[in-house]
């Protein structure tokens, strides 16, 4: 800029500016009519209207250049909105869009895509910190072309910065991977998906592992079996999972318990033997025997993540045949002799399995194991921590490692990991394990597609699927979503079936809830966009095909947890897969509202994307208004009521106490046969209620029996394992609240009472009565449990007008609530299992802390091989809020707990029972509590305190309700 052309105030006082546009104006008119002139054509011509009170003019680039010039005819904007709005940039998740350098070409993983059998699906499960996420970065640090440095890049698949901070998996990351075997040196694309360990986010693993062919348990070689490995290694199995084992952190065995190679040996053969032991007994019931993880097989790696390297004894039986090339030993024996009660006679150098004689010194010989490879590992251990750079180096060349001399002065740590890295490697083992004992998804297609999709198996889709066709239909599981980093919109997650996926093809979205007779979850969208995960990057491509996994924007508006998606002009019959089943509940519940009522439009929209991102949360408007948000722990709670705040409503949020959900339950048989009549006399329904057997409401929610039998089987199925009678268990209406719930209706009508046909024609409206009544009980609002209802007798009008919809669902809710409240009804809560580990001095503080929270501990055992115990209880969750920070402040923060949810428990007391009186402020009794919990809950609410029986009564139910109690009190008084 000229500053001659201006005065010191900033004015121009150059020469006049020439008017381009003043030649076309006429001679006539006078200079200042053609300054007006100009600006209205200014206004009429260049100016874009962008809102009609703002107007965007092109031409003041020319006097600014990159500025937008907004004019404003009035003020649109609020007194508490600021003129100029600072910017504001999301960091809530980290997404990098420069790509590493690989070992690989692009070129060469596009066609590892393209062929199925060098593709395998695997995902990495465990308990909390037990080094899955530290494992994967080692992957990942294995195909970069440059060593990455740790300290600046942690915890590579964990994208969000609330995850890095905490040290903590939140959600189930995929990663694609080029990785070399160490045998044949074949390259195989190696789909990891690292998961959660915390139990709170169980949900995000069971995602995972429905879109993989194997599970690679990944076990502290320390801690051993812990309450997470369980609960994984029951779903893994429960889905047809092929499993590996890694057992991990063994430098702990070294570094912090400091055993000698023979106790390590022990201990790391008793972690094996506590897997196989689990998955024995998860494999319970099922044909055939349970799978059997052996080391000399090669389905069982040793790991220390941490310090970058992990072996198989396959792979260390080679790395001996290379060093002795000329030896002719065949790694294949070598490996079967490297596990086990094996020794190597020292005199004769042969292998034996009985321990030969004591040398002369009267020395023992060790198992090959230890000989052969733990003491090795103790030996660079030993060297590289406490030798000098120049005897290091020594030793080093001797086993082929070479380091520059700067690196031989690095810490410890650093120091290990190249050392270690060179010498056992971090994926060779782990690749030979995977590539050998994880099916590709060419040959688990057919197995895995039968358990998954709910499709006839002579449909196309299901041949498609199961021989892995990349021409035939399009058929993809989509299993969870992700949100992107604005937070605004999700990319999908899903496995391709059959078929090619493309970017900008239209496909049909089909939802959890969807079914041939009910396409309303259903919606065709386009795929604006195909990538290959990548952690923290994401590869663009231009298509799939069967076989892989990809990550599909366009698609998300629509899906809640899971969905299937298809070609948008395929076949109408089209089924869909299997949504999610897990074990986990969401027990706990938080009350939330906006601070400011104006936002609550932003708040329901940010539950909304919290519930497609959490697949275990759920979202409820109560009767009194206030909206309720489940979860299945306070970890889940409090990370989704930070992606609340910070991410998808970007409000402040007030939260009430958290509370727990409760169930509804009878523990007896209706004293009366309850009836009611519908609102025009016409119709009559007459019901018992009483407890369900033992055991029943466990198998209909897992799926071990499904409504959709046929009366045959299903039949059958009641008849054998609970004995109930032909007729009764071939008249099994329904289950309640949905097709998986813990309730059951029963036809019990004789044929000779009741008109079959009359009574078919209100089958349908008489489910969704019960289904509702099992929706919300009659006590405080809560789901029904446990309970099985029958129908008695039935009278119903002859003319279809007269027994619809409106006369007969209300009525048959009314009446399921009568037999319910004359059955005994009582309150059922959540119980957590809870599972502690504290250092022996440290355990007996644990037992007042739990009976305080009406607690009780069912085990209590040393960890053999470790340095604490194992505590084993259960706690209601009521009484579990602040828990775990009540027990480290008794422990100085030595001991650690998980809970999970296990079973519902029946609340001591009778919650209709109003001699008892509530004192507010005080803690009740224990036959108090029901009557407690079920009027605070009604308070909540927004009910009225007590239940009130004229609602659910008719008049001359009531009467003879009355009739009744006169008679039982005559008989009292005589």
């Amino acid at each position: 800029m000229d500053d001659s052309l201006y005065d010191e105030f900033g004015n121009y006082i150059g020469p006049e500016l020439p008017d381009s546009e003043a030649e076309g104006s006429s001679e006539e008119e006078s200079e200042e009519e053609e300054d007006v002139e100009q600006e209205d054509q200014a206004t009429d011509s260049d100016a874009i209207v962008l809102h009609e009170d703002k107007k965007y003019y092109p031409d003041a680039a020319e006097v600014f250049p990159g500025a937008e010039t907004v004019t404003l005819d009035e003020d649109a904007q609020g007194i508490d909105e600021p003129l100029i709005a600072p910017v504001r940039t999301k960091t809530f998740s980290k997404l990098e869009e420069t790509l590493p350098e690989t070992r690989y070409s692009l070129e060469f993983l596009a066609a590892l895509m393209e062929t199925p059998a060098l593709i395998r699906n695997v995902a990495l499960a465990g308990h909390l910190h037990h080094g899955k996420t530290l494992l994967a970065d080692a992957l990942l640090a294995a195909t970069r072309a440059a060593p990455r440095d740790a300290a600046r890049e942690p915890r590579l698949t964990d994208t969000r910065h609330d995850e890095q901070a905490r040290g903590l998996s939140i959600k189930s990351t995929p990663v694609s991977l080029v990785l070399p075997s160490g045998a044949s040196g074949k390259s195989y694309l190696v789909n990891v998906v690292d998961t959660p360990g915390h139990v709170n986010f169980e949900a995000e693993a069971a995602a995972a592992l429905a879109a993989c062919d194997g599970v690679v348990l990944v076990v502290d070689a320390v801690e051993g079996v812990m309450m997470q490995t369980e609960r994984l290694a029951r779903i893994a199995l429960a889905g047809g999972l092929s499993v590996c084992l890694v057992i991990n952190k063994v430098d702990r065995l070294i570094l912090e318990l400091k055993l000698p190679p023979r106790d390590a040996y022990f201990k790391l053969q008793h972690t094996l033997e506590e897997v196989n032991a689990l998955l024995a007994r998860c494999w319970a019931g099922v044909a055939g025997a349970p799978p059997r993880l052996d080391p000399a097989r090669g389905n069982v790696c040793f790991a220390s993540a941490l310090h970058g390297w992990c072996f198989s004894v396959g792979s260390f039986a080679a790395a001996y045949c290379n060093y002795h090339a000329g030896s002719g030993v065949d790694a294949r024996d070598l490996t079967k002799r490297l596990w086990g009660d094996v020794w190597m006679d020292p005199w004769t150098r042969q292998f034996r399995k009985a321990q030969p004689p004591p040398g002369p010194a009267g020395e023992e010989a060790e198992r090959s194991f230890v000989q052969f490879i733990l003491e090795p590992l103790y030996k660079i251990y030993s060297q590289v921590l406490g030798e000098e750079p120049d005897e290091l180096q020594a030793t080093l060349s001797e086993l082929g490692v070479r380091l520059k001399p700067k690196q031989l002065s690095l810490n410890p740590k650093p120091l290990l990991r190249l050392v270690l890295g060179q010498f056992l490697g971090s994926t060779g083992g782990f690749v030979d394990m995977v590539a050998k004992f994880v099916p590709s998804p060419v040959a688990a297609a057919a197995e895995k597609v039968a358990r998954i999709y709910t499709g006839a198996p002579d449909s196309s889709e299901f041949q498609a699927m199961a021989r892995c066709d990349a021409l035939g239909p399009l058929m993809i599981n989509v299993v969870k979503l992700y949100s992107m980093p604005d937070g605004q919109s999700f990319v999908a997650w899903g496995r391709i079936y059959s078929g090619t996926v493309r970017t900008g093809q239209k496909v049909r979205v089909l939802g959890e809830t969807y079914s041939l007779e009910d396409d309303e979850d259903s919606a065709v969208r386009e795929v604006t966009a195909v990538s290959v995960p990548g952690g923290r990057h994401r590869l663009d491509v231009t298509l799939a095909k069967a076989g892989n996994w990809v990550l599909l924007e366009g698609v998300d508006a629509n899906i809640t947890r899971t969905a299937t998606i298809t070609d948008a002009e395929g076949a109408d019959d089209v089924a869909i897969f299997r949504p999610l089943l897990v074990g986990n509940v969401s027990v706990m519940k938080l009350a939330v509202e906006p601070l400011r009522p104006a936002e609550l439009p932003k708040m329901v929209e940010g539950l909304r994307r919290v519930s497609k991102t959490y697949p275990m949360a759920a979202t409820k408007v109560e009767e009194s208004g206030e909206h309720v948000i489940y979860g299945t722990g306070e970890l889940m709670l409090e990370c989704a009521m930070h992606d609340l705040r910070e991410m998808y409503a970007e409000i402040e949020v007030k939260v009430a106490d958290p509370s727990c959900t409760f169930r509804e339950t009878v523990v007896d048989t209706s004293s009366l046969k309850c009836f009611s009549e519908t609102p025009n006399k016409k119709n009559k329904l007459t019901m018992i209620a009483e407890p369900l057997d033992e055991g029943l409401a466990q198998d209909i929610e897992i799926g071990a029996v499904s409504i959709d039998w046929d009366r045959k089987t299903l039949g059958d199925f009641f008849q054998s394992k609970y004995n109930w009678d032909l007729l009764a268990s071939r008249s099994v209406w329904a289950f309640g609240p949905d097709a998986m719930g813990p309730n059951v209706l029963v036809d019990d009508t004789l044929p000779s009472e009741v008109d079959r046909a009359s009574l078919a024609s209100i089958k349908s409206s008489v489910i969704q009565g019960f289904q509702w009544g099992c929706r919300e009980g009659p006590l405080c609002d809560e789901p029904l449990r446990n309970t099985k209802f029958k129908i008695l007798d039935a009278v119903v009008a002859s003319e279809a007008i007269h027994r619809g919809g409106g006369q007969i669902i209300p009525t048959s809710r009314r009446v399921a609530y009568s037999a319910f409240l004359l059955a005994s009804p009582r309150l059922m809560e959540p119980v957590y299992a809870v599972e502690i580990q504290a250092p022996a001095d440290v355990v007996g503080a644990l037992y007042p802390v739990l009976q305080r929270r009406r607690g009780h501990v069912v085990q209590d055992s040393p960890k053999p091989g470790a340095p604490f115990y194992t505590v084993r209880a259960y706690i209601p969750v009521i009484d579990s809020f602040g828990f775990e920070t009540d027990l480290r402040s008794y422990t100085q923060g030595q001991a650690f707990c998980t809970q999970v949810f296990d079973h519902w428990s029946i609340v001591p007391g009778d919650p209709l029972d109003r001699n008892i009186v509530l004192h507010p402020l005080e803690p009740s009794p224990p036959q108090h509590l029901a009557r407690d919990f079920m009027v605070k809950t009604r308070r909540r609410k927004g009910l009225s305190e007590d239940v009130s029986i004229n609602k659910f009564f008719d008049d001359p139910m009531l009467l003879e309700i009355a009739a009744a109690q006169e008679a039982e009190l005559r008989a009292m008084q005589y």
